[in-house]
Formats: C-alpha cells, sequence, structure tokens
C-alpha cells in the first residue's frame, strides 16, 4: 500500500525515493554513553542491512571501525564535531558486505589496519595481538578472536567499551563456516570457543559494540549494545563445555550469505564495484548462529 494511502488512514508513513536500494544504504547514528567521557563513540548503522561501525573520538583526533558505508558518511559526521579521521580499523574480512576501508583511508588520508594474515593483498598495516593504539586520550587494545574467521580480531575501548566485529553479537555468535572447508569449520568452531572465553574474562561491565544487528535498526538513536554480563545472560551455550559447545555451534549454521564468495574475493584485494553495490550486498546479513 503507498505512503499516502496510508497517510490517509491515521498512519504515520514516508516512502523512500530508489526502492529497496536505497533502504540497503540508509543509514541513522547513536550515541554510545560511556561511564568515563574522555572519548566519544558513534555507532553508525546501516539501517536495513543491519551493519555497525564505529566512529571513536578524542581530542579532535578520530578512528573509524569496519566501515560499511560510503566515505561521505564518515566525513559528514566528522566535520560537524571538528574530528579528524587518522585511523580505519578492520576487525576481519568481511563476507556479507563490501568494505569501505582502503576508499575512506585513501579519501583522507588515514592509516588503515587490518588484523594479520596473508589474505588481502593490498598495503595495510599489521595488527597483532596485544597490539595498543591511541586515538586522541582514548587507547584500543587488539584481542586477537579468531573463530569467525582465522584473522578476527576485537577491539578494547579504555576497558569500558568492546568492539567485537563478527565474533560476538548480543544474543548470538560469529558462525565459523564462511570461505572454510568442512575440516575447518569444526576448528575454527574450536578456536571461537576460545575466543568468546577470553572475552569472558573482561569486566562484566564492558560494553557490548557488535559489527551487525540481526534486525533492521530503527532511527530511534538508541545505541545497539549491552554489557558483557548481560550478553551472557542471553546466550546460553557460551557456557557449555567445549564439545558441546562445537557440536551446538555445527548443528545451527543458517544458510549462507547471498553472493559472498564475490563479496570476499573483492574484499580480499581491496576493491570496489564500478556498478551500483547494492545488487551484491542483496539480502540480510548471516554471519550469526544463534
Amino acid at each position: 500500500m503507498a505512503a499516502e494511502q496510508l497517510r490517509t488512514r491515521g498512519f504515520q508513513a514516508l516512502s523512500l525515493a530508489g526502492g529497496m536500494k536505497s533502504w540497503s544504504l540508509a543509514w541513522n547514528r547513536a550515541e554510545l554513553p560511556l561511564p568515563r567521557r574522555n572519548s566519544t563513540v558513534i555507532q553508525v548503522r546501516r539501517t536495513g542491512k543491519g551493519c555497525l561501525s564505529y566512529l571513536i573520538a578524542s581530542d579532535g583526533e578520530a578512528a573509524v571501525i569496519d566501515p560499511a558505508l560510503e566515505p561521505d558518511v564518515y566525513l559528514e559526521i566528522a566535520r560537524e564535531h571538528g574530528w579528524a579521521i587518522r585511523h580505519i580499523f578492520e576487525t576481519h574480512i568481511h563476507a556479507d558486505h563490501l568494505s569501505r576501508a582502503r576508499n575512506l583511508a585513501e579519501r583522507v588520508g588515514a592509516a588503515l589496519y587490518l588484523p594479520a594474515q596473508d589474505r588481502a593483498t593490498f598495503p595495510f598495516h599489521s595488527i597483532q595481538d596485544n597490539n595498543l593504539f591511541s586515538v586522541g586520550a582514548a587507547r584500543l587494545a587488539a584481542l586477537r578472536t579468531p573463530g569467525h574467521t582465522g584473522e578476527s580480531t576485537s577491539y578494547l575501548l579504555d576497558n569500558q567499551a568492546l568492539f567485537t566485529g563478527d565474533t560476538l553479537f548480543l544474543v548470538s555468535v560469529g558462525r565459523p563456516d564462511l570461505e572454510a572447508t568442512a575440516g575447518e569449520v569444526r576448528n575454527r568452531s574450536r578456536m571461537l570457543y576460545h575466543s568468546l572465553q577470553r572475552l569472558l574474562t573482561l569486566s562484566p561491565d564492558t560494553l557490548i559494540l557488535p559489527g551487525h544487528s540481526s534486525e533492521p535498526i530503527p532511527f530511534d538513536g538508541k545505541p545497539i549494545t549491552a554489557s558483557l554480563a548481560e550478553v551472557g545472560e542471553q546466550i546460553e551455550f557460551l557456557h557449555l563445555p567445549e564439545n558441546e559447545f562445537v557440536e551446538a555451534i555445527l548443528s545451527r549454521i543458517p544458510p549462507t550469505p547471498p553472493n559472498h564468495h564475490r563479496i570476499v574475493e573483492l574484499n580480499e584485494a581491496g576493491l570496489f564495484p564500478n556498478d551500483d553495490p547494492t545488487s551484491l550486498e542483496a539480502g540480510a546479513n548471516r554471519c550469526a548462529v544463534g
């Protein structure tokens, strides 16, 4: 039913020019209320796709984690606040959407950081486990958390917020099977178990900031986050013994994301298609096992 017809019936209704392709790239934002305010974190949400990326800023300097929207989005937010984007971080090589990290880094002259691996064929700064980075007065610690991919890495901000990429979501965990052989899937599941156990040793008050939402994101300004303690209560199989955890994961793997082979191929090469990316990225993200 057209938006105009809905409005005549008393509903608040809007229409988006461009239809579902525009919906895929629509975005909104939410600021994270941090307990210790030596930095600002803005969650940038790709509404229809459910992708979550982040701007971290302190003392006029900013970093972006997992950019999944066009560079202009992050530049617009940075300009509004008077921030200079100096660092771009990826948590892993993505399979469900095209990375905009290389494009953004080249656009603003920022340093591009990826977890250490031999998959990416373009220049980047390699991140090792426990590396520390400064963004103004804020500090980011890299925690290697393999499982979803072999290189997956989470970033801990000032011991109060954790950017988990596709390793840990609010009600699920990352799937271990994309771009993996049958034998590798079980091994990655075990890696994922140990990565999650590592994260569970952090403070229960740590705010979890995942790389995806499982549902379309409302334009409500409310950040998608929960404490580590709350996430632990939501995901019961986090607390299973290793063998039972692995079997639980393997029994729940969903269908693969559309076009994931081509998306991974482009992300490994640091390339972006010349045509409309929304056709390649069509469909919901399917990077979680819950």
